[in-house]
Formats: structure tokens, C-alpha cells, sequence
């Protein structure tokens, strides 16, 4: 018995040994990113740029990343905004995209990597927009989507606080020449909340919820590399 906790042990220590070595998950897309063939100037390459909202799209409805679309997908599940910029450079910048779409804060909310306050949230997506202009990039920057409680951590209300950041984001967008992506006002039930018939768990949409966003982050990208041409 004693050798197979200590066995255990060992076991569990290489776990968050690798976790901590490597937690903004920057080995996940290394690879792929490696592989992606260098961007053309006539390409009107798209980074999405997020957690598992964003991963979760191209899971469902992988057409929509379709290779002559030029959008390529980055999210990781389970994300906050502090890992998002750690590997910002590699997922976004290095790939040399015209527009990067972000789409991130939920998690934070939700104390994934522990507390975060709203003025946290922002400072990382200031930092992750000013890192992409300061290389060129057209940024689109998105609101978060509704929540009325997170499933795995119940109980924290987070539907006034995703209102707050959404606005400072909106404002934020204005003040940098970044587009705005409102998908909150189009997603939102009478309790700020995902509805059922666009969500299973009341964060993550289900296809009919990507179905929602797809013209509205089109119509943002579109927008985006406008200010990309000029």
C-alpha cells in the first residue's frame, strides 16, 4: 500500500510539475503553429483569440474554419486572460494574421486561476490589443458572453459583473480604433443570461448559439480589415 501511494505521489508531482512548467498551455498550439504555412499579403488571415467558447466552435462547426476562409482557431478551454497574453505572442503575433478576435473575461469571472478583479481583466486585454496594433494587427475586441451562474463554481452572481466589463470594453474599443463584437445584446435572456435554446449548460453554445454570432463576428472582421486596408 505504501508503495503504491508513493507511486501515486510521484505521479500527481509530474502532473502539476508539467501544469506549472507550462501553464498558459503554450505547447498546444506549437506544433500546428510550426506547420501553418506563412501568411500572403493578398490572405486576409483571422487569429480568434479565446477559451473554450472559442474552441468549442471549431468543434461544432468546423466549417466555419474553413481553410479558404483564412480563420484560424486558437482557444483553449478553460483560459483566463493572464495566460491568453503569455502566449499571445506565439498564437497570434508570430502568425502574422490582419485581424485577431478576442474573446475573453468569462473565466476570470469565474476565478479559474484564481480571484481577478475587473480592473485585472482589462489590463490584459489592453495589453493583448496594444501588443497587436503595436505589430500591425487590426484588432476585434468581443464581449463577454451572458452568464447567470457557472456551473462548476455556482453561487457568484457573475451577470452584473460581465455587464460592467462588457461595457469598459466597448469603451475601451472606441478609445484604441478597435472594432466592438457585441454578442451579449443578441445572446442575453431577461436574466442576462444564456438561454436554453442556444446553450446546454448556460455558458457554452450549442450550434444554434454559434449560429448567432457567426454574422455578427463576421460583420466585426469585416469591419476590422477595412481598418486594415486604410
Amino acid at each position: 500500500m505504501r508503495k503504491l501511494y508513493l507511486i501515486v505521489s510521484l505521479m500527481a508531482a509530474c502532473f502539476f510539475n508539467t501544469e506549472a512548467q507550462d501553464w498558459a498551455n503554450l505547447e498546444r498550439f506549437r506544433e500546428a503553429n510550426e506547420k501553418l504555412a506563412p501568411a500572403k499579403v493578398c490572405d486576409d488571415r483571422v487569429v480568434f483569440m479565446g477559451n473554450s467558447i472559442t474552441q468549442g466552435w471549431i468543434d461544432q462547426v468546423p466549417e466555419f474554419f474553413a481553410p479558404e476562409k483564412h480563420y484560424i482557431n486558437r482557444g483553449i478551454g478553460g483560459q483566463t486572460t493572464p495566460q491568453m497574453l503569455i502566449r499571445f505572442r506565439q498564437d497570434v503575433i508570430n502568425l502574422n494574421p490582419k485581424v485577431v478576435v478576442i474573446l475573453a473575461g468569462t473565466n476570470d469571472i469565474a476565478g479559474n486561476t484564481g480571484p481577478s478583479t475587473l480592473e485585472m481583466i482589462e489590463d490584459n486585454i489592453h495589453s493583448m490589443t496594444e501588443l497587436a496594433q503595436a505589430n500591425g494587427i487590426a484588432v476585434v475586441l468581443c464581449s463577454v458572453l451572458p452568464v447567470y451562474d457557472y456551473p462548476w463554481r455556482t453561487g457568484l452572481e457573475p451577470a452584473p459583473k460581465i455587464m460592467e466589463l462588457n461595457k469598459r470594453i466597448k469603451e475601451f474599443a472606441a478609445s484604441r480604433g478597435a472594432v466592438y463584437c457585441d454578442y451579449f445584446t443578441a445572446m442575453a435572456d431577461d436574466r442576462n443570461g444564456l438561454p436554453k435554446e442556444i446553450s446546454g449548460d448556460g455558458v457554452h453554445p450549442n450550434k444554434a448559439g454559434y449560429a448567432i454570432m457567426q454574422p455578427i463576428v463576421d460583420n466585426a472582421i469585416a469591419r476590422a480589415l477595412l481598418m486594415w486596408k486604410k
